[in-house]
């Protein structure tokens, strides 16, 4: 399983994953089974806010699941459109989310736990 995260600085494994899918800079792609890590910096950074395309900003690759500190509405059906389940971070650290995932402990994130938009701040 390949699984995605989303992090405003790349320090491999050790990255903090970032609070908003859409603004991250960069994508930390791990694949759980070899471990390797792949990084991507975010194709869709400058998108207008409310169209993001989650398939653009982590550049085609192929991912099983994302791991974000928020995403909005669009990005979160347009990646469960294409078979990617969203879970909310727990954690730190790409690390210690991918662990909390492999355990069955991060929560996957559905339609009413989006952001609905920045006026004022996001609930995240």
């Amino acid at each position: 399983m390949k699984v995605g995260f989303a992090v405003e600085v790349n320090e491999g494994i050790e990255s903090k994953v970032f609070n908003h899918f859409g603004s991250a800079p960069v994508f930390i792609i791990v694949d759980a089974a070899s471990k390797d890590i792949a990084t991507v910096n975010n194709k869709d950074l400058n998108h207008v806010h409310g169209a993001c395309n989650p398939i653009q900003a982590i550049d085609g690759q192929r991912v099983d699941a994302m791991v974000v500190g928020g995403i909005g509405a669009g990005a979160l059906s347009k990646l469960n459109a294409m078979g990617i389940k969203v879970y909310g971070s727990s954690a730190a650290t790409v690390k210690e989310n991918l662990s909390l995932l492999n355990a069955g402990k991060l929560r996957e994130l559905f339609s009413i736990h989006a952001c609905r938009g920045h006026e004022g701040g996001c609930g995240h």
